[in-house]
């Protein structure tokens, strides 16, 4: 459940003063030890004000925005968010410590009436309305934070985010790159993605093991003719394997049975509502060879005959064959060569969810 903490501005109005009386500023961003960061949970503030600024200065943002940011510290980016013309901020942190801390910065500079701080998981938490998100995103949340962003129900302008610079990498890469990857095919077919600036780690308190990146999100005005949660399960059949080919992937005899199955499904359920719980997997790409190698089981399903599945393997061989993708390998293909294969496959009642 969220918790709106904006009451604590009040009820703990003497304990929020001593942090503003610490040997630190209010408005600094030197870390004063106040309590212990946890690296597990990715508290690693960013320090640098020349990178802070340039933050907010990629961010581009418009009077009267309204901000979401996430995992907000102790309030260094929160700052000069807050001083900016944005209309309103919205804060969510899962460390009662940090909501407190962020919560004192605000009153220290007198814009207390700009923040609401929500203390809430953020992968779990209702976000409200918001123009642009702006964040130091924790390193473990990044993934399912993206897709929650890019795929639920969240309409906005940009989002600005700084990342892990092996995950950024992977994000904006392109068909043909050795990073590219489920993750950016997923992202590229609702999103345009750039890469602003790589960040030193020796700017964060304490100092993580990698450096991070500066990106740009910037959903497409227009989504894709697509069902999405088809996409979803279809990349995820594809780069599981992404080095082989097309061909050498639908060849397999597991696979071939298990879209047979999917597909007998989705016929019986036809009309039954579609998408729900495709979240939590969108942006993974694991393994490359998660799936890959082939068993020794016959061609049977139950309640099927032999030359029924023999059918279906025979619509997967020729839809390939009539779009000339057998030979093709998903990491050097575009997002419309996949979506075009997509699109035959399921004319020929091949389903992927």
């Amino acid at each position: 459940m969220n918790r709106a903490v904006s009451s604590l501005l009040t009820r703990h109005a003497a304990r929020l003063g001593s942090f503003c009386t610490s040997s630190s500023s209010p408005a600094s961003e030197a870390w004063d030890g106040r309590f212990r960061l946890h690296k597990p949970r990715g508290q690693h503030l960013l320090t640098n004000p020349r990178i802070l600024d340039a933050i907010i200065h990629h961010a581009t943002l418009r009077p009267g925005d309204a901000v979401l940011e996430v995992g907000p510290g102790t309030g260094n980016l929160t700052a000069r968010l807050l001083a900016s013309p944005v209309h309103h901020v919205t804060a969510v942190e899962i460390d009662p410590r940090m909501v407190e801390a962020v919560t004192a910065r605000a009153v220290s500079l007198d814009l207390a009436q700009k923040l609401t701080v929500i203390q809430d998981d953020a992968v779990e938490a209702d976000f409200p309305e918001f123009d642009v998100c702006v964040a130091n995103i924790p390193y473990g949340i990044s993934s399912p934070l993206i897709a929650k962003l890019l795929f639920g129900a969240y309409r906005f302008r940009t989002a600005t985010l700084l990342l892990q610079k092996e995950f950024a990498q992977r994000l904006v890469a392109v068909p043909g790159d050795s990073e590219y990857n489920r993750l950016a095919a997923n992202v590229r077919m609702v999103a345009d993605v750039k890469l602003l600036m790589d960040v030193s780690k020796r700017d964060f308190v304490p100092m993580p093991r990698v450096d991070s990146s500066l990106v740009e999100i910037r959903p497409r005005a227009a989504m894709p003719d697509v069902d999405l949660a088809e996409w979803l399960a279809f990349t995820r059949e594809c780069f599981g394997q992404k080095n082989k080919t097309l061909g050498a992937i639908f060849k397999q005899k597991r696979k071939i049975l298990d879209l047979f199955k999917r597909s007998q499904r989705t016929e019986r359920c036809a009309g039954d509502a579609t998408g729900n719980g495709i979240i939590p997997s969108v942006l993974d790409d694991g393994n490359d060879e998660a799936c890959s190698g082939d068993d020794d089981s016959s061609d049977r399903v139950a309640g099927f005959s032999e030359e029924q599945v023999g059918a279906f393997k025979e619509r997967i061989a020729s839809a390939l064959e009539s779009t000339e993708l057998a030979g093709k390998r998903p990491s050097k293909m575009s997002n419309d060569e996949l979506l075009r294969l997509l699109r035959l496959f399921n004319e020929r009642g091949i389903r992927f969810q």
